[in-house]
């Protein structure tokens, strides 16, 4: 290793652990730091609702639209990172740089769920595949509120299960159409998370620049029902992109500048991932947009959860 590339690599390590830091610190309810247990070995017993308002049970608790849940989010620029001149709650981690604290990153056009994965949905996934690594803790909240105790690797599963099933489904001429055209239900990158959360106007929230308590669901005792708390003025019309549990990322942590061909590395590879928007337990400055998170793909906690995107790649 060169004298560089050793310099970088320590770079990289410590950036990534203060990413961890970052998170770790931002909550508030600290017994939730004492060591939990390990998840059960056996496939938990799984009961599944046989009605849910708003989701189709024949579709795996699904949102019920033509889409099953996915916005297209259009094709084009956004701002990446945080200018601390604009929003002083900013994190260095949000920074791309003394001379550039902000970058415009080109996405093409892709679809983002409406919803975070609720328990249903995912109480489904391990009722059709048995999943044996499921934490049963996963499946004990509501039906209609995000799935928590969710490795990295439990939402890589769930997408991939998810994906299949899609491919073979009937009756959705529209998703059915995108699926044949090539393209395939993941995890978001972190820069189409940050697109989806902020739009293309730079705001610091999802609904602007001032933090507002009635727009999602932050400083909090506990999760709500996905979609339970209106915001209007959220960019493309998705639903806790603040707030309610941290969401998994299928982007790798990487200082910035973005670098979008590390979306691209396989997803055995070893890596810290990033977590994006803040739980019910965080405050103003950790449910922003721009706000970077990031932990060890076997992490589950009962804040951390997840949505999935559909894309070409």
């Amino acid at each position: 290793m060169t004298e560089s590339e050793d310099v970088t690599s320590r770079r990289v390590m410590a950036g990534a652990g203060a990413l961890v830091l970052a998170v770790w610190g931002a909550l508030e309810l600290s017994t939730w730091l004492t060591p939990q247990p390990a998840a059960n070995p056996r496939t938990a017993a799984v009961v599944l609702p046989t009605s849910l308002t708003g989701f189709r049970p024949d579709l795996w608790y699904l949102p019920d639209d033509e889409l099953l849940g996915f916005v297209e989010i259009p094709a084009g620029p956004f701002t990446m990172g945080s200018d601390p001149s604009v929003d002083s709650l900013a994190f260095d981690l949000e920074s791309w740089g003394e001379e550039q604290t902000q970058g415009r990153v080109l996405l093409p056009a892709f679809y983002m769920g409406r919803f975070e994965v609720t328990v249903a949905q995912f109480a489904a996934f391990v009722s059709v595949t048995g999943y044996r690594a499921v934490d049963e803790r996963a499946l004990r909240g509501p039906p209609d509120h995000p799935v928590v105790w969710v490795s990295w690797t439990d939402t890589v599963a769930y997408t991939r299960w998810l994906d299949g099933e899609l491919r073979t489904a009937g009756s959705l001429p529209e998703l059915a159409a995108l699926i044949r055209d090539g393209w395939r239900v993941r995890l978001p990158t972190e820069a189409e998370w940050e697109k989806t959360a902020r739009g293309i106007d730079g705001r610091i929230y999802p609904w602007g620049d001032t933090p507002d308590p009635d727009r999602a669901n932050y400083r909090s005792r506990a999760t709500v029902a996905v979609g339970s708390i209106a915001c209007p003025a959220c960019a493309y019309g998705l639903s806790d992109m603040s707030g309610n549990v941290w969401e998994w990322t299928r982007s790798p942590y990487q200082p910035y500048p973005y670098d979008d061909s590390d979306d691209r590395l396989d997803l055995d590879t070893e890596a810290l991932w990033v977590m994006r928007g803040g739980s019910f337990g965080d405050g103003e400055q950790h449910v922003r947009a721009a706000n970077r998170g990031g932990a060890d793909p076997g992490a589950r906690r009962p804040f951390i959860g997840f949505r999935i995107a559909l894309s070409r790649f």
